[in-house]
């Protein structure tokens, strides 16, 4: 990673960024920084620990420049929308970056089946706030709360957001993480094909 000033492989760094990135997002989650704290502060925590003379600021701007264009689905992800789409509306609700996730979705392929994308960053409140299950809500052409149903990997931030806000929620678990005492999602899958069966089950 010359562009920055870096001799050592990326890989090397890689599990120290992830690690401080996901803990900046916890704080992040709980208003403790704000977004622009975090963009820069998850690089030079992470260059710090290995002694890496490197610019933060800069590494940070060419990441994000960078990451809309590493996009990975999850098996099963265009046939779901599709069929999702089919039978209601969807939308995108993020912690992520606005501009960032936008031009993710949109080099996704899977923009098409979203009626919209709601982020933190345009609400001023971040999953698992009620305050943003509400503005996220407000995006679709009609919405009730005995409709609706939330999908996400974070038991944290997208379970714990669906039962403050009254809401389904489905936990997409496929390590087999251990769940949450108090935050019992209403349906947990391990693969994207199962969600169908999921929806069945509802009421």
């Amino acid at each position: 990673m010359e562009i920055v000033g870096l001799t050592d492989s990326a890989s090397t760094l890689y599990s120290d960024y992830r690690r401080e990135s996901a803990a900046l997002w916890v704080e992040l989650e709980r208003k403790q920084i704000d977004k622009e704290f975090l963009r820069v502060e998850r690089f030079r925590r992470t260059f710090a620990l290995h002694g890496v003379e490197a610019d933060p600021f800069k590494a940070s701007a060419i990441y994000l420049d960078i990451l809309p264009e590493t996009i990975v689905l999850v098996d099963g992800a265009k046939r779901l929308c599709e069929t999702l789409a089919s039978v209601g509306e969807l939308g995108v609700i993020t912690n992520g970056i606005d501009a960032v996730q936008r031009r993710r979705i949109e080099k996704s392929g899977l923009g098409e089946w979203f009626s919209f994308v709601a982020t933190s960053e345009k609400c001023g409140f971040a999953k698992p706030d009620a305050r943003f299950f509400e503005f996220a809500a407000g995006s679709f052409s009609s919405f009730r709360k005995s409709e609706a149903i939330i999908f996400g990997d974070r038991i944290d931030a997208d379970i714990a957001g669906a039962i403050q806000f009254g809401i389904d929620s489905c936990w997409f678990n496929p390590r087999g993480l251990a769940g949450e005492e108090l935050l019992i999602p209403t349906f947990e899958v391990s693969h994207l094909d199962e969600i169908d069966g999921c929806l069945c089950d509802r009421p």
